[in-house]
Order: structure tokens, then sequence, then C-alpha cells
């Protein structure tokens, strides 16, 4: 049988290759984001309640009502922003979902869409499965800076959309208020739709504060904004998330979020919508997570591997070029197999597989499972 790929360059997704790695050689696994401890048992606990009480057939397409206002409070209380819950927020199974189906939903054959590199490994394919050209920005390394004087030269008009991810994944770097205001200038009078993927709002360190695109009117009236609770609340296997947009982004946003999947989990709606009334189950995680970043830090202080500063984001980046000259794939496997650690190598996240001897490895673990890790890197 004669299959055409849509994505014939395309491989398994290197999350679960070094996943893999890691459950078959019993090694740490630093490498996937999610948590090794426990969600909160209050949640657990609100999500069994409302299963009991019922709340357990198709949710409304756009998302339980309650939830959806709980996050308009939030948000108001956050960036002080009146965001109407019918109309501008739906409620998406998981980030991922909510970043295929803004995609999707804007980009067709032969638009162009701009991508800041490193970046998460989803906004390439599915620009692509839907007819787009990509166009790579690569950010200066290690610091992470954007040139935004490239940005305005790779703009043309078949750019459609632009991709923007803070706090950053892989980097743990964060847009500044100067940043956003030049994404502002520069896709002034265009029809660019911005998709900012904010998905580790809360996580985020060293008193600095989120410059989130809903707080920008100019920006945020050509913005799909992207959040996750699993990120928030250390559930990333519930895959439940939301997106922020003006109403006539969301009307086609929904056009296609309807045929996707067209509604989530009812019972975990109705459950978050509860949990949110309690501002410090989000307001406390900015410590909590900066504790393990330092933690982690600390403890590899005798390492050879050179932290590289993360400003949020639960992921903390090793520069290895002072132990070896193997490409980051190869160190990264040989890490796995021959160390017991597992971990991400950063050329992932380039178009080009540019090697930099970077690796990325994820600190939301209990204490323990850092100590043993942290070992391992001291003695490599």
């Amino acid at each position: 049988m004669n299959i055409h790929s849509k994505l014939p360059k395309t491989e398994t997704s290197i999350f679960a290759v070094m996943s893999g790695l890691a459950n078959e050689y019993n090694a740490i696994n630093l490498s996937q984001g999610f948590p090794n401890f426990e969600v909160s048992r209050e949640l657990i606990g609100l999500i069994n309640k409302q299963m009991l009480a019922g709340k357990n057939q198709y949710a409304p397409m756009p998302g339980v009502l309650e939830l959806r206002q709980a996050l308009s409070a939030k948000i108001h209380k956050l960036y002080g922003k009146n965001i109407n819950p019918d109309t501008q927020i739906t409620i998406t199974a998981g980030a991922t979902q909510a970043l295929f189906t803004a995609i999707t939903a804007f980009v067709d054959q032969g638009d162009e869409a701009i991508i800041f590199e490193p970046a998460y490994d989803s906004y390439d394919p599915a620009i692509k499965l839907n007819g787009g050209i990509p166009k790579y920005i690569s950010l200066s390394s290690p610091d992470f800076k954007i040139d935004w004087d490239e940005v305005k030269n790779t703009i043309t008009d078949k750019t459609k959309l632009l991709i923007f991810n803070t706090p950053n994944n892989p980097g743990g770097f964060v847009f500044d208020k100067e940043d956003m205001q030049r994404l502002a200038e520069i896709t002034r009078d265009t029809d660019i739709v911005v998709i900012s993927d904010e998905v580790y709002e809360h996580i985020i360190f060293d008193g600095l504060q989120h410059q989130s695109a809903i707080l920008f009117d100019e920006l945020f009236n050509r913005t799909i904004a992207v959040y996750s609770f699993g990120k928030t609340f250390h559930a990333t296997g519930w895959k439940m998330g939301y997106v922020v947009a003006p109403e006539n982004l969301m009307i086609e946003f929904r056009k296609v979020h309807q045929f996707n999947v067209f509604c989530v989990n009812t019972p975990i709606q109705y459950a978050l919508a509860e949990y949110l009334q309690n501002e410090q189950n989000y307001l406390t995680l900015p410590d909590f997570y900066q504790q393990k970043r330092d933690f982690f830090v600390n403890a590899i202080q005798d390492s050879r591997l050179k932290a590289i500063p993360s400003k949020g984001t639960y992921f903390q980046l090793l520069d290895y070029s002072a132990v070896s000259d193997m490409p980051e794939f190869d160190f990264a496997v040989w890490m796995t197999k021959e160390k017991g650690l597992a971990s991400i190598p950063v050329s992932s996240f380039y178009h080009d597989k540019k090697n930099q001897q970077i690796l990325r490895f994820a600190f939301p673990k209990e204490e323990e499972t850092l100590l043993k890790a942290a070992a391992i890197l001291n003695n490599i």
C-alpha cells in the first residue's frame, strides 16, 4: 500500500524517545517535564465529589461556565483585564491541543508562520500539516535574546502567524515588557495572528513578573493566549488547558475546536472551578518551584556541567562543553545508558538540530530524586 506521509521527515518525539530509554535502562528521568510528587489531595477530592454528583456527561463545547467564570475572575485579579467568560475563554484538552487547534484555525496553504527557536516541538509539524511554511528565528545563546530587527525583516506579506512562548521551554527565559511592546509594534497594521504560549505563567522566578499578552491591549487584540492546568497544578496526565482570545479570533478557534475534541473532561472542569476560588493554590507556585530550582542548582555545584540561569518553567539547562564534545543527542543517550540519568538535548528544539552542547533537565521532582541526579552529574 502506497501511503503519502504529510510529515515524511518527522520522527518519534524526543520526549518519548528519552523517556523510553529511561524506562529501558532504569534511569532517573529528568527528561520529560512531569512532576513525580502528588497532585493536591484537595483537588482530587473535588473531582471525586463532582463524579459522585453526576457531573460525568458532555460539557458545553466552550467549557463549563463555572470554570470560565473562575478564570475570568483570576485574569482580572492578576492582570486587571476584563475577559468575557462567554466569548473569550475556551477550555481545551491540554495546551498542545489548543496550539494545534489555533494553528489549524489560522494557517492555510502557503501561509508563513514565524517560530522563535528553541521552540516546543509541536509548533513546526502543526504548521506543516496545515500547509504552512515555518520561518525560524534563532534566539541568541546562551542569553536567549530576540533580535527584533531580524523579526521585522522576516515578516512578509505572506506572514499569517507568529508564535512565542514565555516563560520559555526549554530555555527558561522570559520576555520582558519591552519585548512585548516591540512585538505589538512590529505586528501593528498587519493581519498577523499571534499565539502566546503561556503555559508556565505561574512558574516564574527571582521576583520577575509574567508579561502576559493579555496585559497589552494592542497585542492582545490579535492574540490567542494558551494555558495549561496540567503544568500549573502538577497534573500533566489530565491534559487540561484553556485559551483566551478576543471574540473575533475565538469564533474561528471554536469552529475547529468543536470538530477536534468538541469538549473536555467534565468533572475535572467543575473541580477546577472550585479549586481556583483559593488564589493561594496558584500564587504560591513561584516560590515552590524556585525552591526546587535552587535546590537542584546548589546540589550540582561540584559538577563540570554549567548551569544556564533559568528564570521560569521547571527546566534547567546545563552546558556540558567542559565534559565532552559529543553531539547533544549522543551525549544524552550515553548519559542515560551509562550513567542512569535521562535528559533532553536542546538541539531537539531547533529545526536544524543546532548543537550547542546543552541539555535540558526537569526539576519538578522530590528532593531525593534531585539529589540522586546531582550525584550522577557531579561525577561525570
